[in-house]
């Protein structure tokens, strides 16, 4: 009752004074855009050195440009660690050289060979999240890549970002005469092909969405709404999946093929680095309508078909697995006994075969306690003992079993859009969170730490930095907000 209290206290006494405060800092962003100037905001040690004796040598010069001096971060380009306690350094944080400007914390490769006779090969455990000690791990700011333009906006950024953003040329000469992406001048060009449908995502999804309705529709009107994309490549399949407002979850490892996350990103694409292997991924059970992998690279088959049960425990009941792999289509090499045990799996799953064509196969996993029940009588599956769901999947060594519904597992029947954009989800007062409206008041107050981490004075030196001018900044929430979206757009982020 009392956080109810608090909430509707702050709804009636705070909901205008929030308003107001959006409206200024929209304002106060495009105002400094209008005004201000395009100064750089990462400076090497090198380039700062020369800079500062040049001026020192000629000071008339200087004193007579016509154009503002570039103030640029006071704070060092130095590699540091993090130190207990957590302290930030008077001058601010520290920035990491220019190469590690795609550092991940926990995805180091350097670290995760260290590690490699402790890890279970044979099922990719190396491809997971291995954080390292917190000595270990940076404590620098991430500078942006050399020559980094701000991003193009969406949505042409579908098919075209700047390739200085992501200067990877190995995945354009392998994936190229597959459509992932081409170099165009100073661009890359995304055809939205993929390694399954080098002909264009649209036309793929038309074909899964018939496959599912017999020709009478698409996926969205078979009730597919959320979607996570195993292996997502550069992740066309879900930049083509928005048209029919379906929203994409895509997801793949950084492995040989650099970093494919880092190219779904700059689109303007929601993608995350993971791999399916030895633990759940981080979402509750029945978060998605469909679960798909276009040549995903992932051994459904093996370890008694442990990663499905772990897609069985994500799918909504009544919903899809798409599997467009050679094991659906070809009758070579060893791809018939693969095929056939994936068919054994997904029956003992009760999940039914739906569809097979055109080098894809469909199953939906069908609603039916009663035939888990009788093929954990006969020996075919585990059934999972009860389990707490307010507990998170986050670390949790995936379970090769499956679980039974129960009422209070039922899944919530999601509202049509857009109210669902705003309806407050059972599953997350299940695990403690707060209302959306109130977590974004939080998320605002936070807001005003940034400044500290770069050693920012003075408005001045903040309107400098974030190339806004000076009347961007109305009061400390409002231009802290305006710095911290500044630093977004220019991928200088910042890893705890």
């Amino acid at each position: 009752m009392r956080g109810y209290a608090l909430g509707s206290a702050f709804d009636s006494k705070s909901g205008q004074m929030i308003m107001v405060a959006l409206l200024l800092m929209v304002g106060s962003f495009y105002v400094g855009n209008l005004f201000g100037n395009n100064a750089p905001i990462y400076i090497s040690q090198d380039s700062a050195t020369s800079s500062s004796s040049s001026s020192s040598s000629s000071p008339s010069a200087s004193s007579s440009s016509s154009s503002p001096a570039i103030s640029t971060l006071i704070n060092k380009v130095a590699l540091t660690y993090r130190e207990t306690p957590l302290v930030i350094p008077p001058n601010g944080m520290n920035i990491c050289p220019l190469k590690f400007n795609e550092y991940i914390p926990c995805h180091d490769i350097s670290y995760v060979k260290q590690l490699l006779r402790s890890l279970n090969v044979s099922r990719r455990e190396e491809l997971e999240r291995h954080c390292p000690p917190l000595e270990k791990r940076l404590f620098c700011l991430v500078p942006p890549p050399k020559d980094y333009k701000i991003p193009i906006k969406w949505p042409v950024s579908r098919d075209y970002v700047w390739k200085s953003n992501v200067n990877h040329t190995h995945l354009a000469e392998v994936k190229g005469g597959q459509n992932w992406v081409h170099e165009k001048n100073q661009l890359w060009w995304f055809p939205g092909g993929g390694t399954h449908f080098k002909h264009g995502a649209a036309e793929y999804i038309q074909r899964l969405g018939n496959m599912i309705t017999d020709e009478t529709g698409d996926l969205r009107s078979a009730g597919v709404v959320q979607v996570l994309d195993v292996g997502c490549g550069v992740a066309s399949f879900s930049a083509y999946l928005l048209p029919l407002d379906i929203q994409t979850m895509s997801f793949a490892p950084k492995d040989g093929h650099e970093n494919q996350i880092q190219f779904a990103l700059e689109r303007g694409i929601g993608a995350m680095i993971s791999a399916i292997a030895t633990k759940q991924l981080p979402y509750p059970s029945n978060s998605f309508e469909m679960v798909h992998c276009s040549r995903c690279r992932v051994d459904w088959h093996e370890n008694d078909g442990i990663l499905l049960k772990e897609v069985n425990r994500l799918l909504r009941p009544n919903r899809y697995f798409v599997y467009s792999a050679p094991p659906a289509y070809r009758k070579d090499k060893d791809y018939p006994v693969i095929w056939n045990k994936l068919v054994d799996l997904t029956t003992a799953m009760c999940w039914k075969l739906i569809a097979r064509k055109v080098q894809t196969a469909i199953w939906i996993k069908e609603e039916n306690t009663s035939c888990l029940q009788h093929n954990a009588e006969l020996k075919l599956i585990d059934i999972c003992d009860a389990v707490d769901e307010t507990k998170p999947s986050w670390k949790t060594p995936l379970m090769n079993c499956i679980q039974l519904r129960s009422a209070k597992t039922d899944t919530q029947k999601l509202p049509p859009r857009p109210e669902r954009l705003s309806a407050y989800s059972e599953s997350l007062s299940r695990i403690g969170q707060f209302s959306f409206h109130f977590s974004k008041f939080l998320v605002l107050r936070s807001l005003i730490f940034f400044p500290s981490l770069l050693s920012l004075s003075s408005l001045s030196s903040l309107s400098s930095l974030s190339s806004l001018s000076p009347f961007s900044f109305i009061f400390f929430e409002v231009f802290s907000f305006s710095f911290c979206w500044k630093l977004f757009n220019s991928k200088l982020l910042f890893f705890f």
